[in-house]
């Protein structure tokens, strides 16, 4: 999912750098929400990971 969140990071900043302003704003904002979503998950994996015995 983080390689997700990087790939709409590029694609945001390609976009703005050609002037694209929704493309970018759009790519921008789901790179972020990807990114929210991935932390979560993690945090979560963290808290519940396999434990040793």
């Amino acid at each position: 999912m983080l390689r997700w969140t990087v790939t709409f990071v590029i694609l945001a900043i390609i976009a703005g750098i050609f002037g694209f302003g929704g493309i970018a704003a759009g790519a921008a904002s789901i790179a972020k929400i990807l990114f929210f979503i991935f932390i979560v998950l993690f945090i979560i994996s963290l808290i519940t990971g396999r434990k040793r015995l």
